[in-house]
């Protein structure tokens, strides 16, 4: 492996998704990337001589330690991980089943910390390394029956700034990436875990909320491969930006929206996503 070729470690990285994007666009610049996921023949598109696929589960400690542990073995270090793993949950706060709400936050959160707690302490021992984490612009600005996965990406952002504060003195850089709406298979790749949640309380919205389970759902958002073009061109940059803001919808949410007055804007994103299209759907029959 050539001294200047970078070692990147990517979690999340199913056929169709952000990760997988990445991965190939990481490998293309000239990077030794590791994609790993919880099954490796869910990665069946990263044939790249510079990408080597590996089983890596961000819910299981031990998982993360056997692959980073494989890792430092045969290269010695990793210089970028990009925290891309996660999992999406639609429905009503109020009934959405506690055990989906856990796993959400258990992947989305809990995988970053499980992993930046195993890389940390090499990038530490080197005073150089970059960790990428993969947010949404759903922490910012919220929508209806969209709330658990949004709170998952709040969390994920307030912990990227903490990271940014903490590795300052460590070497490392932090890097959060605010995504946008992105042309992906994670509805597809979720399979039985995202089955549609029954709903009592919000039965006049039903139509509304199963839309959030249709794979179409995310057509109108942007290649993954346009994303990642940017993301790495910025993370392997010798000072990477602190802020990433790319995607579908990025630009509206981080430039125009903080103009509105915070309850006029939730009123109107209620009004205009719900309450319309409960009407047009209605008037269509």
């Amino acid at each position: 492996m050539s001294t200047q070729q970078k070692v990147v470690l990517v979690t999340g990285c199913s056929d169709g998704g952000i990760g997988s994007a990445l991965c190939k666009q990481y490998a293309a610049t000239g990077c030794k990337v590791y994609a790993s996921a919880r099954r490796v023949e869910a990665m069946r598109t990263l044939t790249h001589p510079n990408i080597e696929r590996t089983r890596m589960d961000v819910t299981d400690e031990a998982s993360i330690q056997a692959a980073v542990d494989q890792i430092i073995e045969k290269d010695g270090r990793i210089d970028i991980l990009v925290n891309n793993a996660g999992m999406t949950c639609s429905g009503p706060v109020a009934e959405v089943e506690l055990e989906r709400i856990q796993r959400t936050f258990d992947t989305n959160v809990f995988g970053i910390i499980r992993t930046a707690r195993v890389v940390i302490p090499h990038m530490a021992a080197r005073k150089s390394g970059t960790i990428v984490n993969i947010g949404s612009i759903l922490a910012q600005t919220p929508l209806p029956f969209a709330g658990i996965y949004a709170s998952s990406k709040a969390a994920v952002h307030s912990l990227t700034e903490t990271l940014y504060m903490e590795c300052i003195p460590l070497g490392i850089a932090v890097v959060l990436v605010n995504a946008g709406g992105a042309r992906t298979n994670i509805i597809k790749n979720m399979g039985q875990q995202f089955d549609i949640p029954s709903t009592t309380l919000y039965a006049p919205y039903e139509e509304i909320i199963r839309e959030e389970f249709d794979p179409k759902r995310t057509e109108q958002g942007s290649p993954p491969e346009d994303i990642a073009r940017v993301v790495v061109a910025k993370s392997l940059a010798a000072k990477p930006d602190r802020h990433i803001a790319v995607g579908a919808g990025s630009f509206l949410v981080n430039n125009i929206l903080p103009w509105f007055p915070r309850g006029v804007l939730l009123r109107m994103l209620w009004n205009f996503l719900v309450e319309k299209k409960r009407a047009a759907l209605a008037k269509s029959k």
